[in-house]
C-alpha cells in the first residue's frame, strides 16, 4: 500500500481539523477556529480521497477524535467517508491505548517502523493518514511517506501547530495533482522523490 497523507492547512501552514484546531484545544482560540470550512467542491474531492482508501493510519490525538465522531455517528447511507471508516481496518500508533472501542482497530506500538513498512508491503489501495501532526512529522522522518495531498485554505492564522517542525529533513517533490474550488481552497498532492538506486 502506498502510504498517503491528508492535510488541511491555511497558507501560512496551521493545522486544523474542520471546524477545530485540535492541537490548540477546542476552548482556546475562538477567533482562529473554524477556518478548514469545506466547500462543496472540495466536500466532494474528500469523499473521493476515501474512496481511495485501503486502510487508515492515526495518531492517537487524532484517533480519539475521529472515534467520537464518526466512529459513533449512525451510518447517514450516503456518506464514503463514514463508510470507509467503518468498513476498512484502522490502526493507531499508541504506547497508552490498550482498548480500541472503535471495531476494526488495531494498535500499533513498540516497533512503529517495522509494523508501518509491513503494513506498506501489503498489496492494496491506500494506507492514509488523516491530520495527525505528530505522527506525520515522525513518518516524515523515517522517510515512510509516498504521496502528501494538502487542503489548503486561504487563510492567514498567525499561530497554532503548523504541519513542518522549524526543522526536519528536505524533500523533492512532484505534483501530480492539483485542483481548486470556487472559494479558494486549493487541493494539491505530491508524490515524494527519491533518488534512484
Amino acid at each position: 500500500m502506498k502510504l498517503t497523507t491528508i492535510t488541511q492547512v491555511s497558507v501560512d501552514g496551521v493545522m486544523q481539523a474542520p471546524g477545530v484546531n485540535l492541537a490548540e484545544g477546542d476552548s482556546s482560540m475562538v477567533e482562529r477556529r473554524g477556518w478548514a470550512h469545506f466547500d462543496d467542491e472540495a466536500g466532494l474531492v474528500m469523499n473521493e480521497v476515501f474512496q481511495n482508501a485501503g486502510a487508515f493510519l492515526f495518531g492517537r490525538r487524532t484517533y480519539d477524535h475521529f472515534a467520537s465522531t464518526w466512529g459513533a455517528w449512525d451510518d447517514p447511507g450516503d456518506s464514503p467517508i463514514w463508510t470507509a471508516l467503518h468498513t476498512l481496518p484502522k490502526y493507531v500508533v499508541s504506547t497508552s491505548l490498550t482498548d480500541p472501542r472503535w471495531a476494526g482497530t488495531t494498535v500499533i506500538s513498540g516497533d512503529v517502523a517495522r509494523a508501518i513498512i509491513d503494513l506498506k508491503a501489503k498489496p492494496g489501495r491506500e494506507l492514509q493518514v488523516h491530520g495527525s501532526g505528530a505522527l506525520f512529522r515522525w513518518l516524515r522522518d523515517h522517510d515512510l511517506v509516498d504521496e502528501m495531498t494538502l487542503f489548503t485554505f486561504p487563510v492567514v492564522v498567525g499561530r497554532g501547530a503548523r504541519l513542518f517542525a522549524a526543522t526536519g529533513p528536505d524533500a523533492a517533490l512532484e505534483l501530480v495533482r492539483s485542483r481548486s474550488t470556487s472559494s479558494g481552497v486549493t487541493i494539491q498532492s505530491y508524490e515524494i522523490v527519491r533518488p534512484a538506486g
